[in-house]
């Protein structure tokens, strides 16, 4: 199967969306230590501006998937909700470069909680679970994109399932078509022997009617 646009430019979207987060950890430690961190800021900012140029395309995109029914009613709740939690991270990752860096990194424990230390709002997560405790940042998408594939696996079943269907009731249909066929045929040769049938009949009583009119005679 085909990759699908939709799903690669999502994957390609978490990996800016990672690599912000990574930068603006890297941008706090270098204001602590006193180092110069204005290049880090303008790849921060250059990359905020392409996170949000990522999200509206797939936006975009996913609307007129949904509208042209290229993808099912299902499929299309599932990247919207995959949307909505891409736009919460971006504004967490906005929220987190607008501070200055004074405040001390939050350990990773807390950046993986999604709780607020000292100012500092979790770029990332919303929430630990135990499936991604002690994982780090490519785990986590690794374990994310293995949840998309189960989800597109389940799909396409679903899908296959569908279209069984959906060839036996037109196989149903055909047949029915065809025994239609012949009860109409049935149907006329019935007729067709119920007039012959009459004729002989009529035939009969004519020849018979002749026959007792001769014999009187």
């Amino acid at each position: 199967m085909a990759p699908d646009p939709w799903l690669s430019m999502y994957d390609s979207t978490c990996h800016i969306a990672q690599e912000i987060a990574e930068k603006i950890q890297e941008r706090n430690r270098c204001q602590r230590n006193g180092e110069n961190s204005m290049k880090l800021n303008v790849t921060i900012r250059s990359l905020l501006q392409n996170l949000k140029v990522k999200i509206d395309q797939l936006k975009d995109l996913l609307l007129r998937a949904i509208s042209t029914r290229h993808i099912t009613q299902l499929e299309g709740d599932r990247r919207q909700n995959l949307v909505d939690d891409l736009l919460t991270r971006q504004r967490q990752l906005e929220a987190s470069y607008k501070n200055d860096g004074t405040e001390p990194d939050v350990i990773r424990s807390n950046l993986m909680t999604g709780g607020v230390k000292r100012g500092v709002t979790n770029p990332w997560l919303l929430e630990e679970t135990e499936e991604t405790s002690g994982l780090n940042f490519g785990e986590i998408r690794q374990q994310q994109q293995r949840i998309i594939q189960e989800q597109d696996a389940g799909l396409d079943a679903l899908s296959s399932v569908l279209s069984r269907q959906k060839q036996m009731g037109q196989e149903i249909g055909n047949e029915l078509e065809e025994q239609n066929e012949i009860i109409d045929d049935l149907t006329n040769l019935v007729a067709n022997t119920d007039d012959k049938l009459r004729s002989q009949t009529h035939h009969v009583k004519m020849v018979d009617k002749k026959s007792t009119s001769c014999g009187r005679k």
